[in-house]
């Protein structure tokens, strides 16, 4: 969908890994292996980013990381687009409705790091889900956006955060009740 837009797929990579969680931070050579393409390619577009204002770079040790500039005027709008592209705001919509006392969903995995997938993972934390309305929602929101959705719940008594802040899961709040 996107591609139509923007015709650069490194870009578009970009866009996915700095502005679905405004946590991740990477280097020139961490991005060339993730994405599979040559620094120069994917060096031009960080230059083009960083100069346009949409990331922020700083030195540690002898690594130049980028990070999103979460401050610049469009990032909310760009952060929206994605999690539209992506099918995560259609995931969250679809699963909130009506499960019983959810407190929070988080984003975890891949498309939590920034990476594509047709993967949705979700971390739910409730009391008393309507289970069989989840996964009838579940599988609504999957045919909408054409993703599979896998998920975990923990009741809030058994749920900690350190529980998926393990090294793959990159965890993303998407909702919160309060």
């Amino acid at each position: 969908m996107i591609e139509t837009l923007i015709s650069s797929k490194t870009r578009i990579k970009l866009l996915m890994k700095f502005f679905i969680n405004s946590q991740n931070t990477a280097y020139l050579r961490s991005l060339e292996e993730e994405f599979r393409e040559s620094t120069n390619g994917i060096r031009l577009e960080l230059n083009r980013f960083e100069k346009a204002g949409f990331l922020q770079s700083f030195n540690q040790g002898n690594k130049k990381l980028f990070t999103v500039n979460s401050k610049h005027p469009l990032f909310k709008n760009i952060h929206q687009m994605i999690l539209k592209m992506t099918g995560i705001e259609y995931a969250v919509d679809y699963v909130v409705k009506q499960i019983g006392d959810l407190q929070q969903v988080y984003l975890v995995g891949k498309l939590a790091k920034g990476q594509d997938t047709g993967i949705i993972d979700l971390v739910l934390v409730g009391d008393r889900l309507n289970k069989a309305f989840l996964m009838e929602q579940i599988e609504k929101a999957e045919k909408k956006i054409e993703k599979k959705i896998r998920f975990v719940h923990f009741t809030t008594d058994e749920f900690t955060l350190e529980q998926i802040q393990e090294s793959d899961m990159y965890p993303l709040l998407l909702w919160s009740k309060t």
